[in-house]
């Protein structure tokens, strides 16, 4: 299940977080890339210190709060977020994300893009799939989501600077296609709510949503 969030964070807070990225400092991007994809990864990363520590928890919190997040996703856990930057021709070739990072299964990846879409060329996130291939490219505060099992890369960048918040969850729910059921039933009873308030038919969606997710979730 691929899920685009816009407006994740309003205009106000991504140039505040802009603003923010800005005195940080960068590195290779490759320090944290598995042993074949540094093969195929060229961008920079802000460096650990506090100062970016802040922001990663301030966006992660921002993130997992999120309504269609927390219902796509049901996130157990999550890697510290990566602030990337790609300029001038850098890219990230076609890879598959770590089934394991910092000791955690890795069930969904997202990008929160932070550059407005007309301020750089390229940088697409290209998804590749056996229909063929998708590129995405949202407006900035919008984030993508999808299974981390999916082959994917980000497209060069020609011109401009294109920023992201990269991050990986752990999911209660392991298997994407369970994650899927539960997202659909819980829009449809949110939607029966919010149309005839707390009915018969809302009450047998929400129970099939808890014991679906009983039945399926890790703990």
């Amino acid at each position: 299940m691929q899920i685009a969030i816009e407006n994740l964070l309003t205009s106000d807070e991504v140039r505040e977080v802009r603003d923010r990225i800005e005195a940080l400092a960068f590195e290779d991007g490759r320090r944290t890339a598995g042993w074949n994809a540094r093969l195929v990864k060229n961008n920079t990363q802000a460096k650990p210190g506090d100062a970016a520590d802040r922001l990663r928890d301030w966006l992660e919190k921002r993130i997992s709060s999120h309504e269609v997040f927390a219902a796509a996703v049901r996130p157990k856990a999550m890697t510290p977020l990566l602030l990337s930057r790609y300029v001038s021709e850098q890219a990230y070739g076609s890879h598959v994300d770590d089934p394991i990072m910092n000791g955690m299964r890795t069930d969904v990846s997202f990008t929160l893009f932070l550059s407005d879409p007309d301020t750089y060329e390229g940088g697409e996130l290209v998804m590749e799939t056996a229909a063929g291939e998708d590129a995405v490219k949202l407006p900035a505060g919008g984030l993508f989501l999808y299974p981390s099992t999916t082959l994917h890369r980000v497209a060069p960048v020609r011109s401009g600077e294109r920023l992201v918040a990269a991050g990986w969850a752990r999911s209660h729910v392991r298997d994407p296609g369970q994650r899927e059921i539960l997202f659909d039933l819980d829009r449809a009873r949110r939607a029966i709510f919010e149309r005839d308030g707390k009915t018969a038919e809302f009450d047998l969606l929400s129970k099939s949503v808890a014991n679906l997710t009983r039945h399926w979730a890790d703990d």
